[in-house]
């Protein structure tokens, strides 16, 4: 076959777009909501506010920890092993007209009930204005034109993942989005979306948590409505292979499907 020029739609798009060059990976996991909500019940009658997300950044935790593989920096063709599986929660702040987060740091070794009291104190911290680490981070972007913040948002993340460095004039501290991220959508009333990553984040993957759904579900035979989680994922292929990606989502499956099992005893009462 002889080469044939390119007209029409195809010619348009290949002047709009170059070669793909992009290692995200994208999945979908729809959970049965059913033993995460017993959960949450019981911990909240406990004087505990627990919600999907806190649960889900454990179920991260977990399966970073059978699958130690993940939870690595790369440079230069060679995975580092981090200390500790710290998550970073992405939050709204400013009446949720603007982002921020918080690393909330070794997630795994910690309860659901630790890991959502951390995180409701400094998200609180946040939201008023009492946070001099983010005071300082936000009046810096602010001010900074664009082509500045560029050039600032490369030199901080060479200083601060690269290099490891707290940066305490911009109030940055070093690997400052941990081993994972996970964000919420379901209070917007957003059902499912997929989240990007960034080059700045320097982790494996990003978890987006849906809002819970009654949904029509097969089982058995029988069709039945059942309250629905659903949950998305953005992954780094550079971390990842399929091997690693079935063991790391068996964990994820497992802690969601009976938290209480992977939970402290003492932390929520049966």
């Amino acid at each position: 076959m002889t080469a044939r020029r390119i007209t029409g739609w195809r010619r348009v798009a290949n002047a709009m777009w170059r070669a793909p060059n992009d290692p995200q990976i994208y999945g979908a996991l729809d959970v049965d909501a059913a033993p995460l909500l017993a959960f949450i019940d019981r911990a909240r009658r406990a004087g505990h506010r627990v919600t999907p997300t806190h649960l889900v950044g454990r179920a991260i935790a977990r399966a970073l920890d059978r699958v130690p593989e993940l939870n690595v920096r790369i440079r230069r063709g060679r995975a580092h092993p981090r200390g500790t599986i710290d998550v970073f929660f992405i939050a709204a702040v400013a009446g949720g007209g603007d982002l921020s987060g918080v690393k909330v740091r070794d997630v795994g070794a910690r309860s659901a009930i630790d890991v959502a009291e951390e995180l409701a104190r400094r998200a609180t911290a946040m939201k008023r204005g009492d946070d001099p680490d983010l005071a300082r981070t936000k009046a810096a972007t602010d001010a900074m034109p664009p082509w500045l913040l560029r050039r600032m948002l490369r030199l901080t993340a060479f200083l601060t993942e690269d290099l490891r460095l707290d940066v305490p004039w911009l109030g940055l501290r070093r690997e400052p989005f941990g081993s994972a991220m996970v964000t919420s959508v379901g209070a917007f009333g957003v059902q499912q979306g997929f989240a990007p990553l960034a080059w700045m984040y320097d982790v494996p993957l990003l978890i987006l948590v849906g809002e819970l759904a009654e949904r029509a579900v097969a089982a058995g035979g029988k069709v039945s409505a059942r309250t629905i989680l659903p949950i998305t994922a953005t992954i780094d292929h550079r971390y990842v292979d399929g091997w690693h990606v079935s063991r790391a989502m068996q964990a994820f499956r497992d802690y969601l499907e009976d938290p209480q099992a992977y939970e402290p005893v003492a932390s929520v009462a049966a």
